[in-house]
């Protein structure tokens, strides 16, 4: 069958294939041409698509098959394959093959006291040792020291997935008899990372840029005192604008169930008091599962998490787990009815990181550039 348009046709060969022919000689008042013009038109409206052809002939006018039917995702698709199949599915599986090839970035900085058991949290959240080598100063070492910044990172492999973990600390928080202005170092680490971070952004090599700002701040506050001390909230009222901050409340096992909830409720209405801007789990989106909207419902009945470490394991019931031993009894730290260890952990690691990267980029750190730009309108050429 051979079909004209004006200069141009389109040839169907015994195959089934097309091809665009060129025949000036040939004019739309051929009668031949005329007769199957209808036909002609609607080669037109499939050309460039065989299988498409192929799958009208077969297909009778009523079918309901899906336009985008199940395939297996990230492959190539089989010869032969003849549904109305794009492909487009595949695009998540790409960027997660290039995310994971890449590898991810975390930075925490955990804060508080000493002795509310910061470090032994951070051991137990990924299973690790971050201060093996850690020397603890003497008291008058703790009476003259001032607070610092220090850093510590590890590289975690799970099943391929590479993430640079790094702890920032700030031994010497809260110690002194003169709290005073003392959360100013933890401030003028934050920002010296956002203005790296920017210089690095309009510089001459942008592909290889290291991402060294805090995504997080665990801020642990103590469970012995009535809620929130002033060094609390001049240390969170000065970094909300900086950095996401979860509250967790500290050596839970020290409290009752009731004195814990007491607790919570106080904090977070000192929270609000204050107007301090915290970390907020986002909304589920309609099409979630039922099971992800209660987990996401029982982090924000948490919020301040209530915790307990431990690097200790103990045979309990046939299993080992991190626990803490009593002479009363034990208490295990993943078990949900005794901490909130469990919520604290997934939302950190297992649910919400990629939520705390993403807010600490187009949240936080924009709005770092933007009072930079209006500071100064000629900075980003600097």
């Amino acid at each position: 069958m051979d079909e004209h348009i004006g200069e141009f046709s389109i040839a169907l060969n015994d195959s089934g294939t097309e091809s665009l022919l060129r025949d000036p000689d040939t004019s739309l008042c051929d009668s031949t041409e005329a007769e199957d013009k209808d036909e002609s038109i609607h080669s037109c409206h499939i050309f460039g698509s065989s299988s498409s052809l192929a799958e009208d002939k077969t297909h009778p006018a009523d079918d309901k098959s899906p336009l985008r039917p199940k395939s297996p995702r990230g492959s190539f698709d089989p010869q032969g394959f003849l549904e109305k199949y794009v492909g487009i599915v595949t695009l998540p599986n790409q960027v997660q093959q290039k995310a994971v090839k890449k590898g991810f970035v975390f930075n925490l900085m955990v804060v508080g006291e000493s002795g509310l058991g910061k470090s032994t949290l951070v051991n137990s959240l990924f299973h690790t040792n971050l201060y093996m080598d850690r020397c603890m100063p003497g008291v008058s070492e703790k009476i003259a020291r001032t607070v610092s910044i220090t850093k510590s990172t590890l590289d975690i492999v799970e099943e391929g997935v590479n993430l640079r973990l790094t702890v920032i600390d700030t031994p010497g928080f809260g110690d002194a008899l003169n709290n005073h202005e003392s959360w100013k170092a933890a401030v003028h680490y934050v920002d010296q990372e956002m203005e790296k971070y920017r210089r690095n952004e309009i510089g001459l090599n942008r592909k290889n840029i290291t991402d060294n700002r805090v995504h997080c701040c665990l801020y642990f506050i103590s469970p012995h005192g009535h809620g929130l001390k002033p060094i609390d909230v001049n240390f969170m009222k000065a970094l909300d604008q900086k950095v996401n901050i979860v509250p967790v409340l500290a050596k839970a096992d020290s409290l009752t169930p009731k004195e814990t909830r007491n607790m919570k409720a106080k904090i977070l209405s000192e929270i609000d008091k204050f107007k301090i801007r915290i970390f907020q789990v986002s909304e589920c989106d309609p099409y979630n599962e039922d099971l992800f909207k209660q987990q996401t419902l029982e982090l924000k009945r948490s919020i301040p998490f209530a915790v307990i470490g431990s690097n200790t394991v103990v045979e309990r019931n046939g299993r080992r787990v991190r626990a803490r031993v009593y002479p009363w009894g034990t208490v295990e730290v993943e078990n949900p009815s005794h901490s909130d260890f469990v919520h604290l952990r997934n939302m950190l690691i297992r649910t919400h990181m990629q939520d705390l990267i993403h807010t600490t980029h187009y949240v936080l750190y924009e709005n770092y550039r933007i009072n930079c730009l209006c500071r100064n309108p000629f900075l980003e050429n600097v």
